[in-house]
């Protein structure tokens, strides 16, 4: 069993940054893939960030590709997802997602992933 905490949501202005955390418990952080994703009202759930357990891949959907940086401390069992250049369309809440996997490529898919936080607010205005 893994517990996922996420931290650092909030209000800010089109342009501004902020920086998402994703605290785990439980379990060998270090064994599990992870992933972001976002969920604004009226929309289905989107992926918008993994990394690889082993941290040497990251993969982004293209809507917060060169905005978006995911990145993980194995030794803090911690992710983060540092957001810039924000925009309205991002404003959504954002949830931390794990799964531990042979395959050293993590998934884009929700269903793949087992674990999953409370969400995060972020809200971005114009």
């Amino acid at each position: 069993q893994v517990q996922l905490v996420e931290s650092g949501g909030g209000l800010v202005q089109a342009g501004g940054s902020l920086r998402l955390s994703c605290a785990a418990s439980g379990r060998t952080f270090s064994n599990y893939h992870m992933a972001w994703f976002r969920h604004a009202p009226g929309k289905e759930r989107e992926f918008v960030a993994a990394i690889s357990w082993s941290d040497v891949s990251t993969y982004y959907a293209n809507s917060v590709k060169g905005r978006f940086t995911i990145s993980r401390d194995n030794a803090e069992n911690t992710v983060y997802l540092r957001m810039n250049s924000l925009k309205p369309e991002d404003t959504a809440v954002y949830y931390c997602a794990a799964r531990r996997s042979p395959l050293t490529t993590p998934q884009a898919g929700s269903m793949w992933y087992n674990y999953w936080g409370q969400g995060t607010q972020v809200t971005v205005s114009s």
